[in-house]
């Protein structure tokens, strides 16, 4: 590891009250030869509840980030202030830059466009680019993303509805609830939740995969491969990494009515063994609790080294303790499987870490 100063920068949300920066670190076991980390605070605003839903960093080194009350908030590290860009938005969980006034939204009911027009540093214009999936008003009826290969597509991910909530009166989509199961399981009773969806180029929204049960944690590699993060629960028995790829089924049954030519009828009513045959395995299984119970956001090291010797490797956060994941994957006989460590423990990481950014210096 070269003796130069890492910096780890984490915005952690619902169970945390701030941000955080890790640096390195001079005192035991720290060296010039073995540097450690050390985790420091960015203070938040007055009044800003820091229940941090997405972040990202603009071209010329601020951090954008959404809150889930409804704001986008700008950080300058050079000055530590921040400032409001937007506001009024429905529980973001995702942004995604498209340059420094202009950004993308995933908000509970759609994924918007805000744009700064008048350069004034706050958004005057709120577009939406795609609405075009269900609701039925259910509490865990989450959205996130979105993310962007290089051909253009933006992805997104459509959690399931939870039987601990309810199913409104009025609703978005066509509204099936036949694969209600006494309601407990999480369900999908309009289109297209547990599902990652495409909108491509020309503004067609699509499904892509189906079998999800909560993803909260989309990414694009440096080869160019989706990947999603499920969250452990109900046919889902550990935390687990997905390579997505069109067509293909993740284990969760309550979105498979949802499939083109569906004529099977009640996924849950299937044998467990055709579920079985259909589903495509997860590239890494965490093992539950002692790597994480709600593993978040991958990121992959691009850093060139700037970040420690993990160039390549993925790095994750945990919602429910104060450590980051690292991810080393590999293709076998053309797939990809990998293995998972802990990359950082600390109290002072507190629960919640949420969504991961590196920044233009190399820091997290």
């Amino acid at each position: 590891m070269n003796p130069q100063q890492y910096i780890v920068l984490i915005v952690a949300c619902l169970l945390s009250t701030g941000c955080g920066r890790l640096s390195r670190q001079e005192s035991s076991p720290g060296s010039a030869e073995n540097p450690s980390y050390r985790v420091e605070n960015i203070e938040m605003p007055e009044g800003l509840h820091a229940e941090t839903g997405g972040i990202a960093f603009l071209p010329d080194g601020r951090l954008v980030a959404c809150f889930l009350r409804g704001e986008v908030m700008i950080y300058d590290p050079e000055t530590t202030e921040w400032s409001l860009f937007a506001e009024g938005l429905h529980e973001p969980l995702g942004i995604l830059v498209v340059n420094e006034s202009e950004y993308l939204v995933m908000q509970r009911p759609e994924l918007t466009r805000i744009k700064d027009t008048d350069g004034d540093g706050h958004a005057d214009v709120y577009e939406t680019v795609t609405n075009d999936f269900g609701m039925s008003g259910n509490y865990h009826e989450w959205n996130f993303g979105p993310v962007k290969d290089d051909a253009g597509n933006l992805f997104i991910g459509l959690t399931t509805g939870s039987s601990a909530g309810i199913i409104m009166d009025e609703v978005r989509g066509k509204l099936d609830t036949s694969t209600l199961v006494d309601k407990q399981e999480k369900f999908s009773v309009v289109p297209y939740r547990g599902w990652i969806m495409k909108l491509t180029p020309e503004g067609e929204l699509v499904p892509y995969a189906s079998g999800l049960r909560s993803p909260n944690g989309l990414c694009v590699g440096p080869k160019g491969n989706l990947f999603s993060v499920d969250n452990q629960g109900g046919w889902v028995g550990t935390n687990c990494l997905y390579h997505i790829e069109e067509g293909k089924f993740y284990g969760h049954p309550s979105s498979l009515p949802w499939t083109v030519g569906w004529s099977k009828g009640d996924p849950f009513k299937l044998p467990v063994e055709e579920l079985i045959d259909m589903k495509t395995n997860a590239a890494v299984q965490f093992p539950y609790e002692t790597i994480g119970k709600s593993l978040t956001e991958p990121v992959f090291d691009t850093t060139d080294g700037k970040f420690g010797p993990f160039e390549g490797q993925m790095i994750l956060g945990e919602m429910e303790a104060g450590r980051l994941v690292r991810v080393m994957l590999y293709e076998v006989g053309g797939q990809l499987q990998g293995a998972c460590t802990p990359l950082l423990e600390s109290k002072d990481l507190r629960m919640g870490n949420n969504r991961l950014a590196f920044a233009l210096d190399g820091s997290l």
